[in-house]
């Protein structure tokens, strides 16, 4: 079966505009057509697509400054930490000697207070910056401590400096506290001073070089490394020498953790 279509019959012109019809009236012009179907190619009237470029490249992000250093909604946990050394280092620096030393003595992690009261030394130990706000150590706690929390956020951040600072004690005062009992050393090494943060700056520089570029990373651990054993050749403090070198090593071991959850530099 032939399918059957309506409509005027070949060879026959529509009637010319104005022209009378049958009806007594006259015909109208035909709309003008804005276009043709876009489905046909190579339309008459429309301009040709624009060649398609390289794809652009996405900007890079300006260097700021400012970001290197911690901020209340950026990096809650050091900014908190920076404040409260900040006020210890005041204390220490404008309190009276005396009283200076007592506090430290009493924040010291010698083997006396871990076995009297573990926790609460190695909690105050951490308050303290050996040569105030002004030392090496605490120009590294803000821009090792800032950098890490901020790519890998503040609970991670904070406990890889308190695993270094934690484990890192531990690890170079157990041994005195056997050598002592062995006769090795004498009785007067179990109240040894030993207060501050630089364990856990250790281990956060660790930490933060799993999180860098392989050609920022691998020259950073060998500077860090090389000048811990440049100290510990010299011999002048084996036993921190020693709990650097560790809590470093801590933080290397904790690159599963701290790559865990990345977040955006």
């Amino acid at each position: 079966m032939e399918r059957s279509t309506t409509g005027p019959s070949p060879g026959v012109s529509p009637p010319a505009p104005g022209a009378p019809l049958p009806d007594g009236t006259a015909a109208a012009a035909p709309p003008v057509l804005a276009g043709l179907l876009d489905g046909i190619p190579r339309q008459r009237g429309a301009a040709p697509p624009a060649p398609a470029g390289p794809p652009s490249r996405p900007l890079s992000r300006p260097w700021r400054p400012l970001h290197l250093l911690p901020t209340p909604a950026g990096t809650p946990f050091t900014f908190a930490y920076t404040a409260v050394l900040a006020v210890t280092s005041l204390v220490a620096a404008l309190a009276h000697p005396g009283l200076v030393h007592a506090l430290h003595q009493e924040s010291s992690t010698d083997v006396a207070h871990l076995v009297r009261a573990p926790v609460p030394v190695l909690l105050a130990s951490a308050l303290w910056v050996a040569g105030g706000l002004l030392s090496p150590y605490a120009l590294a706690f803000v821009l090792v401590l800032t950098a890490l929390e901020r790519r890998a956020g503040a609970l991670r951040a904070a406990g890889v400096f308190l695993a270094g600072h934690v484990l890192a004690t531990l690890a170079t005062e157990g041994p005195v506290g056997l050598a002592v009992l062995t006769g090795h050393l004498p009785g007067s090494s179990l109240h040894r001073m030993d207060y501050g943060i630089s364990f856990g700056v250790a281990a956060s520089t660790g930490a933060l070089a799993g999180l860098l570029r392989p050609w920022l990373r691998w020259p950073l651990l060998a500077l860090v490394a090389g000048a811990l054993v440049d100290g510990l050749l010299a011999y002048t403090d084996p036993l921190t020498d020693w709990g650097h070198l560790i809590a470093l090593a801590i933080g290397v071991s904790a690159w599963p953790f701290v790559r865990g959850r990345r977040r955006p530099a």
